[in-house]
């Protein structure tokens, strides 16, 4: 049982390292002199390892105080909670910036990441 769990995070920390690299190159910036940072393999990793971390712990409890909001847009504040949650792990990450439609756009965009990767991988849980 916990041989499965630790391969589907496995998993997704790949998938999320795949998504964040793509985010990183669309919807961030770097700060002065950091730009060197851009080609940085474990850049990436580390965004992927935050943002699964993050999707892991933050984003149920994020998503059980916007539940009401949730509820009175129909689902559509799913979006900013995403938005929320990879701008959280953009901020804990040294020298990258994001702006708040630079998270927008990387949340559908790993939300479209993760589900190409669904319909190819079917019994991920």
């Amino acid at each position: 049982m916990i041989k499965k769990q630790l391969l589907a995070f496995i998993f997704r920390w790949l998938v999320s390292t795949a998504a964040m690299y793509v985010c990183i190159n669309l919807f961030c910036g770097f700060k002065e002199g950091a730009e060197g940072l851009r080609s940085s393999f474990w850049l990436y990793i580390l965004a992927g390892f935050i943002f699964s971390v993050v999707n892991s712990i933050v984003r149920p409890i994020a998503t059980i105080f916007a539940l009401p909001f949730m509820m009175i847009t129909m689902g559509v504040f799913t979006i900013l909670v995403n938005a929320a949650m990879v701008g959280l792990t953009i901020w804990v990450i040294p020298n990258v910036t994001i702006g708040f439609w630079g998270s927008i756009g990387s949340c559908l965009t790993i939300s479209a990441i993760n589900y190409l990767v669904n319909l190819v991988v079917t019994d991920v849980k």
